[in-house]
């Protein structure tokens, strides 16, 4: 298989990166496909870090898939900055590239929206291009979608709205609203590279990748990730996405 970079970023933070990437690690490691995630930078807790380690099954250190973690939950930059650090884009592209040796596909998440400073003058657009990534935009299926989609690909690196992907994260009840998005949405950006992945379940979340309760629902056990890869509308996605 040709060595393939994926790059998932998203029209704003908390709107299902880490999801979609633990999702689509889980997926390909269960085609036999030697796949590696990362979250190069990340600031406040270390979940979404943990969450990658345990889909990859401990295959990458914690280190190796987040090596530049701070403390601060705010941007990475301000973060790095109240630590007195420093994150340099020719060291994180180092790092991937390094790491990328070893896999036939690598997912790097960013960290909040595309525009959002990652480290001094950069930001996942910059990594982006660096990369030659394809990019995978994460919106959730909501109002507001069509709008925020549009943005984030008239902001992606020249050259980069034609190969880039969209994700429409579905809402537990989706309506007319979310069926009509990626219609209308279509009218403006290729059909054939709009992707809308179904409801999960409300426990496929960070926690349930991590292997314990979701913390914001209480109540029985309902499907995690394992249970949404049996799912066949969401085993169609995800192969139409990644093309296997």
């Amino acid at each position: 298989m040709k060595q393939t970079t994926f790059f998932i970023t998203g029209t704003d933070t908390g709107v299902g990166k880490t999801v979609l990437t633990v999702l689509l690690a889980r997926f390909l490691r269960e085609h036999g496909i030697n796949v590696a995630a990362l979250k190069p930078i990340c600031s406040g807790g270390c979940d979404d870090a943990l969450a990658l380690h345990a889909a990859l099954e401990c295959s990458l250190t914690l280190d190796e898939i987040n090596p530049w973690h701070f403390r601060t939950p705010i941007a990475p930059l301000l973060a790095a900055r109240h630590q007195r650090k420093c994150v340099r884009p020719a060291d994180v592209l180092a790092h991937v590239r390094a790491v990328k040796k070893n896999f036939d596909i690598v997912l790097v998440e960013g960290a909040g929206g595309l525009l959002s400073p990652l480290g001094e003058g950069f930001d996942s657009r910059d990594l982006i291009a660096a990369l030659r990534a394809i990019p995978l935009v994460v919106c959730p299926n909501r109002l507001g979608a069509v709008n925020q989609v549009l943005l984030t690909l008239e902001a992606l690196p020249k050259g980069f709205p034609g190969r880039a992907r969209v994700v429409l994260m579905s809402p537990p009840n989706p309506g007319v609203l979310s069926v009509m998005n990626a219609k209308l949405l279509a009218e403006f950006f290729d059909p054939k590279r709009i992707f809308v992945l179904p409801w999960l379940g409300k426990h496929v979340s960070r926690d349930t990748a991590l292997g314990r309760p979701d913390s914001a629902v209480r109540g029985p056990c309902h499907p995690d990730f394992a249970g949404a890869l049996q799912n066949p509308a969401v085993d169609r996605t995800l192969r139409a996405l990644m093309r296997i």
